[in-house]
């Protein structure tokens, strides 16, 4: 992905916060609206069916929001905060920025199609050790994670609802297998058990 610094700005153009909560909506489809870039953070990106919302693609850092709106039609999909997430309201100063971001978009979906698919496709132990690799922000085995990344890495999980909803498994299974994945220390399932 291109350098996010590169990239013109006009805040005034944007009703959203740059900074949203984790569970917070940037978007939804069908909404009119402007074009980010993911400073920090994990999105979903939602289809809206009959039968409810399907998961479709995961934006990461780098990575572009709403870039229909640069071809000026309306939102796809739902965007919502899986993390705490920092966006970068972006607005192209001319047709040439404009094009050039529309191709740095289209040249992300590969590399987050390959992620889905290890995300939705396989073992829950290998479904959920890509989720954390993808909010590790490495492709760091997890085998090499210190206690201190192990701490960090379940303080940034998202609600075990919405992660198992991520790796397409039930709840009990994606608790279980964060269990061996990310071990507590005894003093932390004495805390649990206490609470």
């Amino acid at each position: 992905m291109a350098d996010t610094a590169t990239t013109s700005t006009d805040a005034t153009a944007h009703t959203l916060p740059s900074l949203l909560p984790r569970g917070a909506v940037l978007f939804d489809a069908g909404d009119v609206g402007g074009c980010w870039r993911v400073q920090r953070g994990i999105v979903r990106l939602d289809r809206p069916t009959a039968d409810g919302p399907v998961l479709v693609m995961l934006a990461l850092p780098g990575d572009w929001l709403g870039a229909d709106s640069l071809c000026h039609h309306p939102h796809q999909w739902r965007a919502t905060a899986v993390t705490p997430v920092s966006l970068q309201p972006c607005a192209p100063r001319d047709e040439v920025e404009r094009r050039h971001w529309l191709v740095e978009a289209l040249l992300q979906l590969p590399q987050r199609c390959h992620d889905m698919a290890r995300l939705r496709t396989g073992p829950v132990a290998a479904r959920l050790a890509a989720f954390l690799a993808l909010l590790q922000g490495s492709a760091a085995p997890l085998s090499v994670v210190g206690p201190s990344d192990v701490h960090a890495l379940r303080e940034a999980l998202p609600p075990l609802r919405v992660l198992a909803d991520l790796v397409d498994a039930k709840h009990e299974t994606v608790c279980r297998v964060l269990g061996q994945l990310l071990p507590r220390s005894r003093e932390g399932y004495a805390m649990l058990a206490a609470a």
